[in-house]
């Protein structure tokens, strides 16, 4: 059947329980995954200055040092579509919990790490555990979250997330006076925490139980491509990829010191605003997305994204650069809620839609990998403007998909509209 835009009334919500609705409606399995993901990511953070360091300590060059970054996220990519075979086979809690603990050892296996190569392989196994988690993660949220306040869960759970990545390298360098291997051990300890807190809080849940949903229909890949705004949605985290945990990590800096000659210390203060202005807007824009629909979030989002993304390539002093910078975190928070909540739409919560989720999230991790080296190479060959103003119309190229997807919020899920149409195909007459 073709698909068709949901009505004004589709799209609102009914108004006295809408409007009424608060924070306080979720359950609390949502707070222990937030809880858990701040957890996380300031362990992220924690070992973030140490890694590059502590790789060269064995005598290799930047590249080699650079590739331990890239190994994570390489292993990401390569086990997430296993990751969502295993949230569907055998629930999000277990995987969760496995999927933290595993992180946890290769974390402390790194800090007894004696060559370079021992910390490679420990790095990469890591980020096995690293996607069993967040597809887990991600899983639950879709599950849990009642509709009406699925953007505002995606909010608090990237705001978490965003909060621990800023506090956790301001810890992790005081740690690295002490030991370069510290901050890894600490890492470990945070997550088996982590671990510990997820598998005891969600123990007894009904709600996480997988027998919740053990005849649930499976949601397959090719089945929520046909969903163009799930096709909107897997280009808009591509672009967040590509942006905000690629180019922004990667080309920034570069730009900062060797086009603009500024100091190294610039950097950390335009990366903080980034994340400033991504922290200010991700739990309005949760509530708006909520209330108005994901449609307008994404695209006012991303086009903010867009422009924040290109307007840094055109900087010439510090208050454009911070304004840029500002900017383009403002345009990623606004969109980042509505687009996790868009796939939760899509997927629904009575469907096992993992293998869905782990190809959502390859989606970032693809934009990570690729981001950097392209943007790079066209900065090389011809100018570090160009190489923004590519990042930009990534963007772009996102929110032009969005424009001709249909809204999410009121409509039924893929897995809903699927078996709709079966039993109308059974109900005609030969």
């Amino acid at each position: 059947m073709p698909e068709t835009s949901p009505t004004a009334t589709e799209n609102q919500p009914n108004d006295s329980p809408r409007k009424s609705s608060t924070l306080s409606e979720l359950p609390s399995e949502i707070w222990v995954l937030i809880s858990g993901g701040f957890i996380v990511a300031i362990g992220m953070g924690i070992v973030s200055p140490a890694l590059p360091t502590f790789a060269t300590s064995f005598n290799v060059g930047v590249t080699a040092a650079a590739f331990i970054v890239s190994a994570f996220a390489l292993m990401r990519l390569v086990f997430a579509p296993a990751s969502g075979r295993l949230v569907s086979m055998f629930g999000e809690r277990p995987n969760y919990v496995l999927g933290i603990v595993i992180v946890g050892i290769s974390s402390t296996a790194c800090a007894f790490a004696q060559s370079y190569w021992q910390l490679l392989v420990f790095r990469g196994l890591g980020g096995i555990g690293s996607t069993m988690f967040t597809v887990s993660a991600l899983a639950l949220l879709v599950r849990l979250a009642p509709a009406h306040l699925r953007a505002r869960a995606s909010g608090l759970w990237a705001t978490s997330f965003l909060l621990g990545s800023i506090s956790g390298p301001v810890l992790g360098g005081l740690l690295i006076g002490f030991s370069l291997r510290l901050p890894f051990l600490i890492y470990g300890i945070a997550l088996y925490l982590a671990a510990f807190v997820g598998w005891f809080l969600l123990r007894n849940s009904t709600l996480a139980d997988p027998q919740q949903h053990s005849d649930a229909p499976d949601l397959r890949v090719t089945t929520a491509l046909r969903d163009s705004s799930y096709r909107a949605s897997l280009l808009a985290n591509f672009s967040k990829g590509w942006t905000a945990q690629g180019v922004r990590i990667a080309l920034i800096p570069l730009f900062i010191v060797e086009a603009m000659r500024l100091p190294d210390a610039m950097t950390g203060i335009a990366l903080s605003v980034f994340a400033a202005g991504n922290a200010a807007v991700l739990l309005p824009a949760g509530r708006l997305a909520d209330s108005r629909g994901r449609k307008p979030m994404l695209l006012s989002g991303l086009a903010i994204a867009a422009v924040g993304s290109a307007a840094i390539g055109f900087s010439e002093s510090v208050p454009w650069l911070l304004g840029a910078s500002l900017l383009g975190g403002v345009g990623m928070g606004l969109f980042t809620p509505a687009q996790s909540a868009a796939v939760a739409d899509i997927v629904g919560p009575k469907a096992k839609g993992g293998p869905v989720l782990a190809a959502f999230q390859m989606s970032a991790d693809v934009g990570t990998i690729i981001g950097p080296p392209l943007a790079g190479a066209l900065a090389g060959a011809l100018s570090y403007r160009a190489a923004f103003l590519l990042t930009g119309a990534v963007a772009l190229v996102a929110m032009a998909t969005w424009l001709f997807a249909p809204e999410t919020l009121g409509r039924k899920s893929r897995s809903e509209r699927t078996d709709s149409d079966r039993n109308v195909e059974s109900a005609e007459p030969a």
